[in-house]
């Protein structure tokens, strides 16, 4: 999930270990099969510059691994993909944007 504050009525929030929707109205506690449909959650932070459609195929083979290594099912896989510049990632004290290659 994106840290900082909500910017859309829409953007999901986790409550008590549950995701939920800020602009939800639901007034009674998430099944057990609905919680099961909203695991896991995957986060990449990986260096910007892969087009939409290595993305695409990214995401389909993390979610395929997923469901065959955990038994959930895709539509409970949620994938987080953050662009991170080189001039603001560092390995060994060194900016990627500054290392040698």
């Amino acid at each position: 999930m994106p840290s900082g504050p909500a910017t859309a009525a829409n953007a999901t929030a986790m409550l008590n270990g549950r995701r939920c929707c800020a602009s939800s109205t639901r007034s009674i506690p998430p099944t057990a099969t609905e919680e099961e449909k909203t695991m896991p959650t995957i986060r990449v932070d990986m260096f910007e510059g892969r087009t939409p459609e290595q993305k695409r195929e990214f995401v389909k083979a993390l979610t395929e691994a997923t469901v065959k290594a955990l038994g959930t099912s895709p539509e409970a896989v949620d994938v987080i993909l953050t662009d991170i510049k080189k001039s603001d990632w560092a390995t060994g004290g060194v900016l990627w944007s500054e290392q040698k290659k």
